[in-house]
């Protein structure tokens, strides 16, 4: 009885730890998620035209296409989205503080479509 508490003991930490991991990694994909609404938040208040924004968009997910194995592939395009919009020249052309001061005060990250 004591050797199956302490298999029960040792599954459930085992649990636990798969668990933990898996909130870890949804919280990354949290913040870079939050990374590219901010981004293309940004881009619309740069009024950047439906075309460009497409042309990110299909690139990403060109690049995208085959996942690499070991990596998420949630992450990897949202990674590779997020690298695409930051290279985006409007973005560059734009100083950051107008960009950030033309933000919704009601919620930034709701893009309206």
């Amino acid at each position: 009885e004591l050797q199956q508490k302490v298999e029960e003991t040792e599954l459930l930490k085992m649990e636990l730890q798969m668990l933990e991991t898996e909130r870890v990694r949804l919280s990354l994909v949290e913040e870079k998620l939050m990374d590219v609404l901010q981004l293309l938040q940004q881009l619309r208040d740069l009024n950047i035209s439906k075309r460009a924004l497409g042309k990110i968009l299909l690139s990403t997910l060109e690049s995208c296409r085959d996942p690499q194995p070991g990596k998420a592939h949630l992450f990897e395009v949202l990674d590779t989205l997020h690298h695409e919009l930051t290279a985006c020249e409007l973005l560059q052309s734009q100083p950051l503080e107008t960009a950030q001061s033309h933000q919704s005060l009601s919620n930034p990250l709701v893009i309206s479509c």
